[in-house]
């Protein structure tokens, strides 16, 4: 049995997943990020209420405070193909905290969304991730994710906009 509990997120967790916001866009944005723990706030906050929405968090199975400060943070929504109609999971986030055990956490928050996303009778999941954050690859593929679009860019320098 593992020492991780993965439980719905509730507004009680809602200042920890901020941070997890924060730091999943600075990875993915650099200093582009939006940090402003209102904004996150608000979008996860909307999250956690919505019946379209998954939340969860992982927390120590023997944490002594209730309710427990999230070690992990997981989000998927609920879509539907505009061209197909079919319906999908959109993992929107997932992210643990700096511990010895984080790549447990970010498998059992995985595995969760997985199980909830087969409940919901969903068939495919999709998520994206920064090309740098290997972690997340790693994770991704361990849990047989295929890569399927890649989203190509170019930075203009100020003078061509």
């Amino acid at each position: 049995m593992s020492g991780y509990l993965v439980r719905d997120a509730t507004l009680a967790d809602l200042d920890r997943i901020v941070q997890f916001e924060i730091e999943i866009a600075v990875i993915s944005f650099d200093d582009k990020a939006i940090t402003d723990t209102s904004v996150h706030g608000r979008r996860v906050s909307a999250g956690v209420k919505s019946p379209d929405d998954v939340t969860m968090v992982a927390v120590a199975r023997d944490a002594p405070a209730a309710p427990a400060e999230p070690l992990g943070w997981a989000w998927m929504s609920a879509r539907a193909n505009a061209l197909t109609g079919e319906r999908y999971g959109n993992l929107r986030s997932l992210a643990t905290a700096e511990h010895p055990d984080r790549t447990e956490i970010g498998e059992l928050l995985l595995d969760a969304m997985v199980e909830k996303a087969r409940a919901l009778g969903v068939l495919e999941i999709v998520g994206k991730v920064h090309v740098a954050n290997l972690a997340m690859r790693t994770l991704y593929k361990k849990f047989d994710f295929e890569s399927v679009h890649l989203t190509m860019r170019r930075v203009l320098p100020s003078g061509e906009a």
